[in-house]
């Protein structure tokens, strides 16, 4: 058991602290390089020269040093990094301490595996060292990562590195149930990792959870973060932080949108690009295969790629989730020979963990989004990171090889570009990404379509997932902005749905809807005939009900993928797009033209000549037509029009009256001879009911028949007060009730 540090040692680590802290500040300040330098330009220091302080005024220069024991870095940082086995600094290391450490804004942009994520822990934990930050500060630094994964990546970096420090850290990331345990403790933590959702979700809810004091931002995947998927996010947690404070961005393809960074408000930023001379833009040691593959033959070359490279690492990549699964449950059933997983945002957070970890350190072939396509850092080598879908951007394609040749690393990349996408190729090229075109061997070629349409066959669930898989590509393509690359007009679309295993094509609203646009279907009409233009006419107004049937039937659902990316949130349900050609048409509504040529009433009279619309008011008699439009013959016309239509209305108004009095005197005696059916089999309990009732109001039967009157004599029916009533008395009584409703 631990004893507790005494009162005297605590004081003298503070006093010891404090000194050092003195001494970090003094040596930052007297040696900081000038802005806008580059300190990878300055050689580096001798390996036997003095560290730190030289002599009483002067301190050792740390811009341009090669290893972090000759930064000025506490020693508890030191001692991280020794223990996690960082010596030397990497280029973007090197570029970027020396500003970092001085509080200045970064702009950091590097190859992947080049280790920017070194380059933004240290000065969060320097900062806050030299604040003396504790737990009643609160929130002193925040680091934003767009993915999960990514976020538990750094999250253990900062473990490691920065484990002999007394700070406290949270990792906040969605899809997992204990925010209310968060929020219970955020308000304590000192440095958050957190994914924008997450962070803006314990902002909006967590009650005194403030971040007035905070002193540094970090945005790692710069570029990620601040595209049009995060913008909305991002704005709300931009608006609710510290104008002043330090701000770091890196990402492997930086921005230089003065729009963005004016909303984040960065003052003189260092811009550190330290491969932007470079020769390649990607690391060195991956060499990088581009083959044109037929959308029909995709799927065939996927499968024979893993069935040859059985005992490699692979990393897949495809547009959605939908086509993940689909491949993935497809694969597996044909059993390669290889263990399989798949990678998506759609999964719950503990799966997508429990995966990462599992291909980190197995064998396998990982089936992924581009969720798996940023900053993720793979313990053992992944060999080839097969696209199998074109990236929408060149930097989408560098974060995606950036998954291989990490560090010092080799690796390979292959990817499948459609006949349509060769475009990409040449732009890969201009960004000085070495891509090297490759022919795809067709001997080596092993057919799966075959295979895949015996399998929709067997499980219909997996028919199902094809169909999804089918629909959810061709609106990724639909929705990329370059057209120039991306055209879902030139795709072999009943090729790709018979290579997926499908029977039948389905139909696509949204493409129907393209079609449309363009005119197509006009076109058609006006280089028909003119016979046959009514009845294409009433084809096409057919297929227009269809497709406004199927938008009926879409139901709306979470954006195009993952929250974790923009292309996989907020979209339609793909079922209700896919509509078999074997489906029942609804019957054809009938649509009114508006437009149309209104006719006119033409009268005529018994000789036959036309007579003028206001005709059947004339004055027949008088046979003069001037009259017709005489505005006194007029207002007369009208005038015994509104006469007659009183009187018919108080006519009637009298009619119906009477029939509603019939109607309520037949009710009553209905129900009065209901009544006295209902007496012959009322026993003696009826005269308890009577007397247990006193208030209850006595009922009178009229009725002529003397034994009727006799047995109201017995039990007490048809009594006023206590005595009986005679027939005569009955009949006069019932003439008075008439009468008195005659009269009302």
């Amino acid at each position: 058991m631990r004893r507790p540090k005494s009162k005297d040692f605590r004081k003298q680590q503070r006093i010891s602290e404090e000194s050092e802290i003195e001494l970090l500040k003094s040596w930052i300040e007297s040696q900081k390089p000038e802005s806008g330098s580059n300190p990878m330009s300055l050689p580096p220091l001798p390996k036997n020269a003095p560290v730190g302080r030289v002599d009483d005024t002067a301190f050792s220069r740390y811009a341009g040093v090669g290893r972090f024991e000759q930064l000025p870095l506490s020693k508890k940082t030191k001692d991280g990094l020794r223990a996690a086995k960082f010596v030397s600094m990497t280029e973007i290391q090197r570029a970027s301490l020396p500003h970092a450490l001085c509080g200045r804004d970064i702009l950091g942009a590097a190859k992947t595996g080049s280790g920017k994520t070194l380059a933004f822990i240290i000065p969060v934990l320097e900062t806050l060292y030299r604040e003396r930050w504790g737990p009643e500060d609160g929130v002193g630094s925040i680091i934003i990562s767009p993915t999960r994964e990514l976020a538990g990546q750094l999250f253990d970096v900062l473990k490691s590195v920065g484990k002999f420090h007394n700070f406290s850290a949270g990792l906040l990331i969605g899809g997992r149930k204990d925010v209310d345990m968060e929020k219970e403790r955020v308000n304590e933590l000192n440095i958050l990792i957190c994914t924008p959702g997450r962070l803006l979700q314990h902002m909006d809810e967590t009650p005194n959870f403030e971040c007035s004091q905070m002193q540094v931002l970090v945005l790692d995947e710069a570029d990620r973060i601040l595209d049009s998927g995060f913008k909305k996010e991002l704005n709300a947690i931009i608006s609710q932080l510290p104008k002043r404070r330090q701000t770091l961005l890196f990402s492997a393809t930086q921005t230089k949108s003065i729009q963005d960074l004016a909303r984040l408000s960065l003052k003189d930023p260092e811009y550190l690009s330290v491969h932007e001379e470079s020769v390649t833009a990607t690391p060195t040691l991956l060499k990088q295969i581009v083959m044109e593959v037929a959308l029909d033959q995709k799927l065939n070359m996927l499968w024979s790629f893993i069935k040859t490279h059985l005992q490699s690492k692979i990393l897949v990549f495809l547009s959605s989730c939908k086509q993940v699964k689909f491949v993935f449950e497809a694969f597996k059933k044909l059993h390669p020979g290889i263990p399989l997983k798949c990678l998506h945002g759609r999964m719950k957070q503990e799966r997508r963990m429990a995966i990462y970890s599992e291909f980190c350190e197995k064998r396998s072939v990982l089936f992924s989004t581009d969720v798996a396509a940023r900053g993720l850092d793979f313990n053992k080598a992944v060999d080839w990171v097969v696209q199998v879908d074109c990236p929408e951007n060149v930097a989408s394609y560098i974060h995606r090889v950036g998954r291989t040749a990490r560090y010092k690393s080799v690796g390979k990349s292959v990817l499948f570009l459609l006949p349509s996408e060769m475009q990409m190729f040449e732009k890969l090229k201009a960004a000085k990404v070495p891509v090297h075109f490759n022919k795809p061997k067709k001997e080596l070629v092993q057919p799966v379509s075959t295979l895949l349409a015996s399998l929709l066959v067997k499980y219909p669930d997996l028919q199902h997932r094809a169909q999804r898989a089918f629909v959810t590509y061709l609106r990724s393509i639909h929705i990329q902005k370059d057209k120039e690359i991306f055209d879902v007009m030139k795709l072999p679309i009943d090729e790709y749905s018979a290579s997926l295993g499908l029977p039948m094509t389905p139909k696509i609203r949204f493409l129907n809807q393209k079609i449309k646009s363009k005119g197509a279907l006009a076109k058609t009409i006006l280089d028909e005939p003119q016979h046959q233009k009514e009845e294409n006419e009433l084809k096409i107004s057919q297929k227009k009900l269809d497709s406004s049937d199927s938008e009926g039937e879409e139901t709306e659902n979470d954006l195009l993928l993952a929250a974790d990316n923009p292309k996989e949130e907020g979209k339609a349900s793909e079922d209700a797009e896919i509509m078999p050609a074997t489906r029942i048409l609804k019957k054809k509504k009938l649509k009114i033209n508006v437009h149309r040529p209104l006719g006119t009433r033409v009268v005529f009279d018994d000789e036959g000549h036309t007579l003028p619309p206001l005709a059947r008011i004339a004055d027949t008699q008088s046979g003069k037509e001037s009259l017709l439009l005489d505005p006194e013959q007029k207002a007369e016309y009208y005038r015994k029009m509104r006469e007659d239509l009183k009187k018919a209305d108080k006519e009637d108004k009298l009619l119906e009256r009477q029939r509603r009095r019939e109607k309520r005197i037949k009710q009553k005696m209905k129900w009065k001879e209901g009544n006295m059916d209902e007496d012959d089999d009322v026993s003696g309990s009826e005269s308890d009911k009577a007397t247990a009732r006193p208030n209850k109001k006595s009922k009178v039967y009229f009725d002529s028949d003397s034994d009727d009157g006799e047995r109201n004599e017995v039990t007490g029916k048809g009594a006023i007060g206590a005595g009986s009533v005679s027939l005569e008395e009955q009949e006069a009584l019932a003439l008075k009730l008439l009468n008195s409703m005659h009269s009302s």
